[in-house]
C-alpha cells in the first residue's frame, strides 16, 4: 500500500538516486519514496519532483541518517524535541527504527527491524488470539500480530511524540477494527485491565536504566494478572552492560516472573515465559 496520501518521505539515498537520474538527463526514475514498501515512477524536474499528482520542490538541505516529511510547505526532518530529542531513523532494510536522544530503540545492525519484530511474534503465535502490546513504540510486533491472524490487539504507547513517528511511517499499522492503540503507561493502564483478558502479552520495554517499573516483580503480578492461565509472554530484555559489568539482564527478568507464576526460558534478545500459576501477591 502506497503511503502517497500522506506526502513522499525523503531520505539521504533518495534523494541521491534521484538527482544522479536528473543529471543524466532523466525525466523519470524509479524509486521509493515510502521507505522501501512500495517502488513508483517519480517525474524529476530542475524545480523538484512529482509523485502522485503533486510536485514537490527539491529540499534545501538533506542530512545522512534522517527522514524528510511533506510539512504542506516544505520538507522537515521527522523527529520532535519534548525533552528528549524523538527521531524516526532510516535503515538499510527499508523499515525505520526510532531513537531517543540518540539511543536506538529497535534492534537494526544486523536485520530489519520489522523482521525482527516478525521473529518474536511468531516465536509466542498469535493466531486467533488476544494480545497486548505493552510498550508499542513504532507498532511492528503490532503489525506482525494482525498479519498472523490475531482477533484483538491493544497496543499501548505513553509517548505521545513516539505515536507521532507512528502515524508518518508507513510501516506502523493504523488503528483497525482488530487494533487498538492508545496513549498511556502501560504501567498505570493495566491496572484497569480485567482478569485473564489476554491470551498473549509482548513486552518490549525501554532499557532497565530507562524504566526499571517495567521490570519490577508487581508490574510481572499485573501481567500474570491479565494473561489467561497457560498464556505467553515475551519479554525483550537486550544485554545492557552485560560486557562491562557482567549483569545479567535475562537471569533476573527469569527469577522476577518465576517469582509470579511463570515459567520460563531465555529466547532470542529476552525471556520467553508461561502462565502457569496463580502469582504470588
Amino acid at each position: 500500500m502506497s503511503d502517497a496520501g500522506r506526502g513522499p518521505l525523503l531520505t539521504a539515498e533518495t534523494h541521491a538516486l534521484m538527482a544522479q537520474a536528473l543529471a543524466t538527463g532523466a525525466t523519470q526514475c524509479d524509486c521509493s519514496l515510502d521507505l522501501g514498501r512500495t517502488v513508483s515512477p517519480v517525474g524529476l524536474s530542475a524545480s523538484g519532483f512529482s509523485w502522485g499528482d503533486t510536485h514537490y520542490p527539491w529540499p534545501a538541505m538533506i542530512k545522512a541518517r534522517t527522514i524528510y516529511h511533506w510539512s504542506g510547505s516544505r520538507f522537515e526532518p521527522v523527529s520532535v524535541y519534548s525533552g528528549s530529542l524523538i527521531k524516526l531513523v532510516p535503515t538499510p532494510w527499508g523499515p525505520p527504527t526510532f531513537e531517543i536522544d540518540g539511543i536506538k530503540m529497535l534492534p537494526s545492525a544486523n536485520e530489519s527491524p520489522f523482521e525482527d519484530a516478525r521473529r518474536k511474534v511468531e516465536l509466542v503465535g498469535v493466531s486467533q488470539r488476544c494480545v497486548l502490546d505493552t510498550c508499542g513504540g513504532l507498532g511492528y510486533f503490532a503489525a506482525w500480530c494482525l498479519r498472523l491472524g490475531a482477533t484483538r490487539v491493544l497496543s499501548c504507547e505513553k509517548n505521545s511524540s513516539v505515536l507521532w513517528l507512528r502515524d508518518l511511517n508507513p510501516w506502523s499499522p493504523r488503528p483497525a477494527a482488530a487494533l487498538q492503540v492508545l496513549n498511556v503507561a502501560i504501567d498505570i493502564h493495566v491496572d484497569s485491565l480485567a482478569d485473564a483478558s489476554f491470551d498473549v502479552v509482548l513486552h518490549d520495554p525501554p532499557r532497565f536504566g530507562i524504566a526499571g517499573e517495567l521490570y519490577s516483580r508487581q508490574f510481572y503480578a499485573q501481567l500474570a494478572r491479565v494473561l489467561r492461565p497457560g498464556g505467553t509472554l515475551f519479554h525483550y530484555t537486550g544485554s545492557p552492560n552485560r560486557l562491562t559489568t557482567g549483569r545479567d539482564v535475562q537471569g533476573e527478568v527469569l527469577r522476577r516472573l518465576e517469582d509470579n507464576g511463570f515459567q520460563g526460558r531465555r529466547a532470542l534478545d529476552g525471556v520467553l515465559a508461561r502462565s502457569v500459576l496463580k502469582p504470588i501477591r
